[in-house]
């Protein structure tokens, strides 16, 4: 069994908080090469006065997890390559400052600037008064990125690989409302390449909840430029909306930065294997950097790639979500069977991975990967909106 030590940073029940936590190399001399080190501080000044970061470094893989921000992560690097993007809003943007409601429910938008932010619990899709479920107003992509974490702890493995681990719990739920629980862990070891996160989302509730999950990872430079493509074993793809439809011949390809650029979303539906295993790629033009996220169809059997190649000053990024359902209204994605029902005590579990590489060889191996699922059968690229995939 692998030893393991481990630190409370946040306990709500407890009554345990750490205004800062710092471990690694210095103080463990773990038999590894790699100077790994995970800090805990908390942000002062602007909207993001008292965010609470836990920094995670793994000697060639850093990323910044965001307990305040419902757990997700902030930036990240790699071998020197940023990770996320550079968004016009200046975060992390404290929760106290999101409005949910404002802009007609489009008040989400406020706070957004991580790399990876997860949309959900309740729902994760557009705005709008939702009569199926109870006549709730659902604001854009859901609460649980601006809900605090109740628990954070941290660990290391004592044994190889020497595993560093970032754990937390968030509570999403109200009188009268659903009563999700996310725990979520992130694993990394010294020296990889590799983030592997785990999430679980429980009902609490003694009635049955609908669930939604949507992963909205975001890349921009160096791995999104003018040539970058994003690739993936397609089943059948297809436009969200005609000014989707208006790009689909250049659907995988991305522009350079492109003042008064239109959002561009596509919906697709992946090949796997045969453990429901698939991945897709963002990679640059001259195939030598790319990122890869790694998922389950069982898990996650949708798969959403937002184009926004606006300027720079605005916004140039990539969205690549594997998620339960496509990020329509709820109520179009409820009749597709789409939203998942979890019973009373109910869970939902995932378990995926992101991971970087740097040489035209690892990217030459990822892109064989595609290509190996692909076989399997030919890509039905759709060059209209569906009425299974997206409201016509």
């Amino acid at each position: 069994m692998t030893r393991i030590k481990s630190w409370t940073l946040t306990d709500v029940r407890g009554d345990i908080w750490l205004d800062g936590f710092s471990v690694g190399n210095e103080t463990l001399r773990l038999p590894t090469p790699y100077d790994w080190s995970i800090r805990k501080r908390t942000l002062r000044g602007g909207l993001r006065d008292g965010v609470d970061v836990v920094e995670v470094h793994n000697g060639a893989l850093s990323f910044t997890v965001l307990p305040t921000r419902g757990m997700g992560l902030w930036r990240g690097d790699y071998h020197g390559l940023p990770l996320g993007w550079r968004s016009p809003v200046s975060g992390p943007v404290h929760p106290k400052h999101v409005q949910l409601a404002d802009r007609g429910g489009l008040g989400w938008l406020a706070g957004f600037d991580e790399w990876l932010c997860r949309c959900g619990l309740s729902s994760n899709g557009l705005p709008g008064a939702d009569g199926g479920g109870g006549l709730a107003q659902l604001t854009l992509h859901g609460r649980i990125a601006n809900q605090p974490a109740e628990a954070v702890e941290v660990s290391v493995a004592l044994d190889p690989p020497y595993e560093l681990s970032v754990r937390g719990e968030v509570e999403e739920g109200a009188l009268f409302c659903p009563h999700l629980r996310l725990t979520t862990t992130y694993v990394t070891a010294p020296g990889s390449n590799r983030l592997v996160i785990h999430d679980i989302v429980e009902n609490r509730s003694a009635q049955s909840a609908e669930m939604q999950m949507l992963y909205h990872c975001n890349f921009g430079p160096p791995f999104l430029e003018a040539g970058s493509r994003v690739l993936a074993p397609v089943r059948e793809m297809a436009p969200r909306d005609n000014p989707a439809a208006e790009g689909v011949d250049s659907y995988e390809t991305y522009a350079g930065p492109t003042i008064g650029f239109a959002e561009q979303v596509y919906f697709y539906d992946l090949l796997a294997d045969d453990r429901g295993h698939t991945l897709s790629v963002l990679v640059n033009t001259t195939q030598d950097r790319a990122v890869a996220m790694r998922f389950n169809r069982n898990d996650l059997p949708c798969f959403t790639v937002w184009k926004n190649t606006g300027a720079v000053e605005d916004g140039y990024v990539t969205g690549l979500e594997p998620a339960t359902n496509y990020p329509n209204f709820k109520g179009f994605e409820r009749k597709q069977g789409r939203v998942r029902v979890l019973p009373p005590g109910g869970k939902w579990e995932s378990r995926w991975s992101l991971e970087v590489c740097d040489t035209a060889a690892s990217v030459s191996a990822l892109l064989a990967e595609v290509a190996v699922l692909q076989s399997h059968a030919r890509a039905v690229v759709h060059r209209s909106p569906q009425a299974r995939f997206s409201p016509l």
